[in-house]
């Protein structure tokens, strides 16, 4: 989910999708038509609605329908749409909701996500949801995003909608003087481009003004419980070996407490402030067991929240400006995804065909509790899950899939920008299959990806 603060309008987008809408590898083959939905309050003004019809437009979709209604008939309104859709029979090649009410009143959007997403004729097309709404007491209006957006998707088509994205963010929290920000959250596994270009083109390289300076120095700080977690000595050295070769000065804490997860990243945080020479970059990767909530356990059972220690580092005045990575190793509830079954997507018999799962080893979880987002006026922070929200996070002898990809696919392309080679993390973490030690059934895992960058980030030293 993406949100942004912009003057009078708050903006929310979640990218959803299915692997077989992937039509070569890494890249969105996006085929038939493309819908669009506005759902609006009636507070709504005309001019937010033309300008949205007019992104809807310019991308592509040739079905651009509006359904005006209290914020509490938007569940029944994407009921119908999503029947609506069924009855038609063809297939979708993408769609895109906006959702557009007063502050405060969207108070549960996953809901209205989730009914979408068991659209049948939706199946394996990725899903773009927009979510608007203005300040307290105001009406929602058109803002720096969706002129910026709207203006982005006609000059750059080629582009990709996390570029897109990335680039809008960036003008939005110029023009607010870095008081708000966007944070984008993705569960995409390829590049997907809604252009009328070809999605798998050569894409022109960036202008240098468009990417963090990286030159100074960076800094890493690895928190790991390794007591009662197989395997996760396996991700500490394999991510620190990475960490060397991009160029991290690393710190390596093992079996912290819950206090003094908050302590040592209090202590980075003030270490680097002192540092006489400049900061270009930081990542914290938090491995642990994780909490019905979301939460991390530390060594001693107790529970820290990961917001709180993204808040911490956030506050690092050496690090203004400057990206801000997040890893996290843990589960985030106790939901163990089996995956889409054999007649829905064939490519789930090529992975039968695959070798044995090795058993894996869940993080101690006891129910699939949801996820509270932190605060969303943060910028140039980017947070990685190994798990969707209420979700386990796997793990064996050999390491998590979430750090031994990630470690694989960066060793590959340092070069690329960060967001899309952790697309790709993602496309090969999804196409794997585990077993839990409670049963032999496979289970799929997802990763989530938030980010609040303004530019394109590459790790390369």
């Amino acid at each position: 989910m993406a949100f942004l603060v912009s003057g009078t309008l708050r903006v929310a987008a979640q990218i959803a999708d299915a692997q077989d809408s992937l039509g070569r590898k890494g890249k969105y083959s996006v085929q038939g038509p493309r819908v669009a939905l506005t759902l609006s309050s009636p507070e709504v003004s005309a001019s937010t609605v033309a300008i949205l019809e007019s992104v809807f437009q310019t991308l592509g979709f040739e079905s651009c329908q509006r359904r005006e209604a209290p914020v509490q008939d938007f569940l029944e309104e994407l009921t119908g749409f999503r029947e609506q859709l069924d009855a038609h029979g063809a297939p979708v090649g993408c769609v895109l909701v906006a959702l557009v009410a007063p502050n405060g009143q969207l108070r549960q959007p996953q809901r209205l996500v989730r009914e979408l997403s068991g659209c049948e004729a939706l199946r394996g097309c990725p899903k773009v949801f927009l979510l608007l709404s203005s300040a307290p007491g105001a009406a929602p209006k058109p803002g720096t995003f969706l002129t910026g957006l709207s203006e982005l998707c006609g000059r750059c088509p080629h582009w990709s909608l996390l570029q897109l994205l990335t680039e809008v963010f960036c003008r939005t929290a110029g023009e607010s003087s870095g008081a708000t920000c966007p944070v984008l959250q993705s569960s995409l596994r390829g590049a997907l481009c809604l252009g009328d270009v070809e999605p798998w083109g050569p894409e022109p390289e960036p202008s240098p003004g468009a990417q963090y300076d990286l030159s100074r120095d960076r800094a890493a700080l690895c928190l790991a419980v390794i007591r009662d977690r197989p395997g996760a000595q396996r991700d500490v050295e394999a991510l620190g070996g990475l960490c060397q070769t991009l160029g991290f000065e690393t710190t390596l804490r093992t079996d912290p407490t819950a206090q003094a997860f908050q302590e040592e990243l209090a202590q980075f945080q003030e270490q680097l402030d002192a540092r006489r020479s400049p900061v270009s970059c930081a990542l914290v990767a938090l491995m642990a067991h994780g909490g019905p909530q979301g939460q991390l356990l530390g060594a001693d059972g107790k529970e820290v929240r990961p917001e709180a220690l993204v808040r911490e580092l956030s506050h690092c005045r050496a690090l203004r400006g400057c990206p801000k990575i997040f890893l996290l190793q843990a589960c985030r509830g106790g939901h163990r995804d089996a995956g889409m079954g054999p007649t829905a997507l064939p490519w789930f018999w090529r992975w039968l065909r695959a070798p044995p799962a090795t058993p894996s080893d869940l993080c101690r979880c006891n129910s699939s509790g949801g996820f509270t987002p932190g605060s969303c006026d943060q910028a140039d922070i980017l947070m990685v899950y190994a798990a969707a929200e209420g979700c386990v996070a796997y793990r064996d002898e050999k390491g998590s899939d979430f750090i031994q990809t990630l470690v694989e696919v960066l060793r590959a392309t340092p070069e690329g920008d960060l967001l899309e080679l952790l697309t790709e993390v993602n496309r090969q973490v999804c196409e794997l299959d585990v077993r839990g030690p409670d049963c032999n059934e496979r289970r799929k895992a997802c990763l989530e990806i938030r980010s609040s960058l303004r530019r394109r980030l590459c790790l390369q030293a």
